[in-house]
């Protein structure tokens, strides 16, 4: 939701930085890497007990992701770079997932439950967008929803910061991926019978 509502608000900051990028030679295939390798180390410094840390690249990773996407509609988009775009995505989801099962074992039920709701919900946005004629400003059909991936990062902060109460926003974050997949599934069902 505040990926699609909000960006406008963010977009002049990272679209300037998407010029500096490009001018100083690098291709958005760099800074998703850049912003893979940053993100993946979240959950290593979750499981190091290093939580301000981790929000941090965690952050910074979600700032790059957003700048590739634009430096890529700045130049020349590219099918293999939404695919790395899509997989590091994921990726730097599941190292939070996982530093925060090995520093938190007893959560791991509800993080169980995390994943395959976040499962769900990344099946039904990437099948949409593969099957519908639809696109936008992406390569691909970009699904809206409660859920987008500043709200998880939200999750995953608070999360992060306050592991006294893990499973519990591990259950709220669930519960919205939940709901994220329904509404997806209905706008599928929607835009897929026209």
């Amino acid at each position: 939701m505040l990926d699609t509502h909000a960006r406008k608000y963010v977009q002049p900051t990272i679209e300037k930085t998407a010029r500096v990028f490009l001018k100083i030679g690098w291709s958005a295939n760099h800074v998703t890497w850049g912003a893979f390798l940053v993100g993946a180390s979240s959950g290593v410094f979750i499981y190091m007990q290093q939580p301000l840390i981790a929000i941090l690249v965690l952050w910074i990773s979600g700032f790059l992701d957003a700048v590739d996407g634009t430096m890529a509609r700045l130049s020349k988009p590219s099918l293999w770079g939404t695919v790395l775009d899509i997989t590091f995505d994921r990726i730097v989801e599941i190292s939070v997932i996982v530093g925060l099962a090995f520093a938190f074992p007893a959560s791991q039920w509800a993080l169980l439950l995390l994943s395959v709701s976040i499962i769900l919900s990344m099946t039904i946005f990437l099948t949409v967008g593969a099957v519908s004629e639809k696109k936008g400003m992406k390569t691909f059909y970009y699904q809206a929803g409660l859920a987008e991936r500043t709200e998880g990062f939200i999750f995953f902060s608070l999360m992060t910061l306050f592991s006294d109460y893990l499973i519990l926003f591990t259950i709220l974050f669930f519960l919205v991926e939940l709901f994220t997949a329904g509404q997806r599934l209905m706008e599928a069902r929607k835009i897929l019978s026209e």
